[in-house]
């Protein structure tokens, strides 16, 4: 189960919807399995349908966490067409088994609201997990690049 807060939920949705029609993409960072900061991230592919790390972003995001003791506790983007569901590329793409992988669904059908799923993503194996929002109120930032 993934619990979130509040705080948090509501800043990955606002940084789909921000971002849209391109992908949004970010990390919220944990510490004792608990969710710390989010961190929005550049999509460098600049894509509707796709999204990329900045390769010196992503490395300079990992160094910080290092620093800090923390690890990606969420791995998000957005879908601006589709369901919130991972692709086959999303599905090839995660590296880490640890993380919660959640998906904004920001297409127009769904108006105002947005979709938001998390998943956990393992050797290819997805599974759907419940999502828990929280009254919590962590730190939310941009990335340290």
């Amino acid at each position: 189960m993934l619990e979130i807060p509040q705080a948090l939920y509501d800043a990955m949705v606002a940084h789909a919807r921000r971002d849209h029609p391109d992908e949004a993409c970010g990390v919220i960072t944990g510490v004792g399995g608990r969710p710390a900061r989010l961190l929005e991230m550049e999509n460098a592919a600049r894509s509707p349908t796709f999204y990329e790390f900045d390769s010196a972003a992503l490395l300079a995001l990992y160094r910080d966490m290092d620093d800090r003791d923390e690890e990606p506790y969420v791995i998000y983007h957005s879908h601006t067409a589709t369901e919130a569901y991972p692709s086959r590329t999303d599905i090839a793409y995660a590296s880490e088994p640890g993380a919660h992988y959640v998906l904004v669904s920001t297409r127009e059908e769904l108006g105002d609201a947005a979709e938001l799923r998390s998943y956990r993503i393992v050797d290819g194996e997805v599974t759907e997990e419940p999502v828990r929002v929280t009254d919590e109120n962590p730190g939310t930032g941009r990335s340290p690049a």
